[in-house]
């Protein structure tokens, strides 16, 4: 288990983290969510023993970060914003001197560099330099160390910034793979990540935590959260659409323009079957209907505007 309590972290007045307290156990992925600057990298950091906190404890299965370091930090694979590397080395010497520094000798160390080269898809750049490789790769060298030795815990700092569609992909399936027997900590600012691998997201804003939810709890707070959409066809008169969607006791209001209609339901009524049912009634054309889960960026815009800015 990862066990933050009361954690922050202060540089002169500025204070960023800010009596942070969470969980974290086993087969779940959280996703650590907030606006640029508030607080997520520098929460990692204290966890993975990169920063030293300004109060409050972090232990990682079992061991204090501060009291017990090296315990800790060899449960863990951390991967740093930006993925920081040496440059000048090859991907082959890079990955050699991580299991090195892991202490993997024999069998186990060669199963270990052949499952994260052939995960990562590495084997074409094994002999490049670093420095020359795309922002892609670079990633990709970095996830490949911080799973080198099969960490019980995972911290990954924007894990997928930088990869193309088909990398974050591979990522992802990769973390899901992962996912059942370790502890997996994502800080990500892309939303889409949170419902693609998370289990459970903590959002944070001024060092602040302000929610810790599942992604469809959180999106539950939407206003969308049950609301329908629909895209009227061609032969379809939208505005007669409207109107009668407007005479439905189940429905508080109606938004959207041109042939794009949303019906917000009144009182947590459920206004799919209704819908339906008015388009075959009525020989709607539709070229589009859907039951709306509810939209993260609108909470999290909701929840992290609602906290004061300093």
């Amino acid at each position: 288990m990862i066990k933050a309590t009361r954690l922050s972290k202060y540089y002169g007045s500025l204070t960023a983290v800010d009596n942070l307290s969470f969980q974290v156990g086993p087969g779940e992925v959280l996703g650590f969510l907030g606006p640029n600057g508030a607080g997520k990298s520098t929460t990692m950091r204290m966890i993975a023993g990169f920063l030293t906190p300004s109060g409050g404890t972090a232990t990682v299965c079992g061991f204090d970060i501060q009291k017990d370091p090296i315990a800790a930090k060899s449960a863990i694979g951390y991967l740093p914003e930006g993925a920081p590397n040496y440059p000048e080395m090859s991907c082959g010497r890079f990955l050699d001197f991580i299991a090195d520094v892991r202490q993997l000798k024999g069998n186990t160390r060669r199963a270990r560099l052949d499952d994260v080269i052939d995960r990562l898809h590495l084997g074409p750049v094994m002999h490049q330099a670093i420095d020359t490789l795309s922002k892609g790769f670079k990633r990709r060298v970095g996830l490949a160390q911080a799973i080198i030795h099969d960490p019980q815990v995972l911290i990954l700092d924007e894990p997928t910034d930088g990869l193309d569609p088909n990398q974050k992909f591979e990522v992802r399936e990769l973390i899901h793979k992962m996912a059942s027997d370790k502890i997996i900590v994502i800080s990500t600012h892309i939303l889409e990540e949170v419902h693609a691998v998370c289990s459970r997201a903590i959002i944070i804003a001024n060092g602040k935590l302000l929610a810790d939810d599942t992604p469809q709890a959180l999106e539950s707070r939407s206003r969308y959260h049950n609301a329908v959409s629909l895209r009227v066809g061609q032969g379809t008169d939208a505005e007669s659409v409207r109107n009668i969607l407007r005479s439905q006791q189940q429905i508080g209001r109606i938004e959207g323009e041109g042939d794009s209609i949303t019906a917000f339901p009144k009182d947590g009524a459920l206004l799919l079957p209704r819908i339906t049912g008015l388009a075959n009634e009525h020989n709607w054309q539709l070229d589009e209907l859907h039951l709306e889960s509810g939209r993260l960026d609108e909470v999290f815009r909701d929840i992290t505007s609602a906290e004061p800015q300093v």
